[in-house]
């Protein structure tokens, strides 16, 4: 296939579908402390229970919940203070029929007891007696040695990025580091003639600085990956193909950010199809229509449009997704959303999916236009807002679901 074949273009769910390279990038050991968003290789077992004991959830007192119940205000229920547990220690007393014992929450439950009631439903009317003026379930105010995790049960799956609560969850069991994907390296090329570093001082006519390559790294180190901008091709003949090669061999992710015109989108197409096999050229998406879609050798290729909007549409759309799939992650983690009214009505086309750049004002959301070459249309949206294959627009004041920038 060549960029000729431009105009066959799929749809983003056949190419979300659809286009599933089987590369992952290997397997390292890190330390907890640097596992933070990591994709686990495997799933971690617990080797024994937690918490490991039973351990109270509030401050009161250890009972048996049998001389608990018809408990009232009216009629409370009176027991013995027998003793008192003391925090990171073995309790040294037992709870027997009509006593109690004095809990901190996270104390150990003593022998006997099968509930604490809580110290705000107690009162010590006279020295060792407790009075209880609610009634509490067996169970109740604590929780059991593995109820957290049992034995051999799972402490976190394989496959989906660590967060801050896995991560304590493995410090409880004792684990310390984990098994996890190494962080996709994503090889970041910028073609054209007229594209020059963005530290070049003064602009000749006609030229424009690297913009697209900077704005790709941000949303690269988002998504998890480690971004190596590869440098700018010319638009002479044979140039790109001979970067690929160079560059291919290095990277879990080769992303190339093609010129404008439908010679640069041939020329990218025929270098690509000369070191791979393209999957698809055209997606129906507005905006970033003209994206490619590759394997070269095992190593995932993607074909960004020029202009720089359209660019990070489509790597957000399609390229994050298959991002987080090199790394182990088969689903993307969902972004941040919010619930919002249409501001006016938006035009579509039936099997194209609309992704509109939205402002949200006191719970309102404004669309904002521009054309596909301002980045400016990003900087100052909100989030975006998909209007779905089907459909043929949406009307004003549509309650809509729009994606949020962090």
């Amino acid at each position: 296939m060549t960029g000729r074949e431009f105009f066959t273009a799929r749809t983003v769910a056949e190419a979300l579908a659809g286009f599933q390279p089987a590369y992952r990038t290997p397997v390292q050991t890190v330390a907890l402390a640097d596992a933070l968003h990591r994709v686990p290789a495997g799933e971690v077992r617990a080797l024994s229970p937690l918490p490991g004991f039973a351990r109270s959830t509030v401050d009161g007192f250890a009972v048996r919940a049998a001389d608990t119940y018809g408990a009232s205000d009216g009629l409370p229920s009176y027991l013995d203070l027998l003793g008192a547990v003391l925090m990171g220690a073995a309790p040294t007393v037992a709870v027997r029929p009509g006593g109690c014992v004095a809990m901190p929450t996270g104390g150990v439950l003593p022998e006997g007891a099968d509930a604490v009631v809580m110290v705000e439903f107690t009162a010590e009317t006279m020295p060792g007696t407790i009075e209880v003026t609610r009634p509490v379930a067996p169970g109740g105010g604590l929780v059991r040695a593995d109820e957290d995790v049992a034995a051999g049960g799972e402490l976190v799956p394989a496959g989906r990025p660590l967060r801050a609560p896995d991560l304590g969850l493995l410090a409880a069991a004792g684990v310390t580091t984990v098994e996890v994907h190494a962080r996709p390296r994503v090889a970041i090329l910028s073609t054209g003639d007229e594209v020059v570093p963005p530290d070049t001082a003064e602009l000749a006519p006609g030229q424009v600085r690297d913009a697209t390559a900077s704005a790709l790294a941000g949303l690269v180190i988002d998504a998890g990956g480690e971004p190596v901008i590869a440098g700018i091709v010319g638009d002479e003949p044979g140039a790109l193909k001979k970067r690929l090669s160079e560059v291919l061999p290095q990277a879990d992710l080769v992303v190339v950010s093609a010129g404008s015109s439908v010679g640069a989108r041939d020329e990218t197409a025929d270098a690509v199809a000369a070191v791979g096999e393209v999957w698809c050229h055209g997606l129906a998406i507005k905006p970033g229509k003209p994206t490619l879609l590759a394997e070269c050798g095992g190593t995932p290729l993607i074909g960004l449009p020029g202009n720089p909007l359209s660019a990070l549409v489509v790597f957000g759309q399609v390229g994050v997704p298959l991002l987080w799939r090199i790394a182990g992650c088969e689903t993307a983690p969902p972004q941040p959303s919010r619930r919002a009214r249409l501001s006016r009505d938006l035009a579509s086309a039936a099997g194209r999916l609309d992704i509109v750049q939205v402002r949200i004002r006191e719970g309102v959301a404004e669309p904002l236009f521009g054309p596909s070459a301002l980045l400016s249309v990003l900087t100052r949206a909100d989030g975006y807002l998909v209007v779905p294959e089907p459909a043929t627009g949406l009307d004003a004041g549509t309650d809509v679901e729009v994606t949020l920038y962090r």
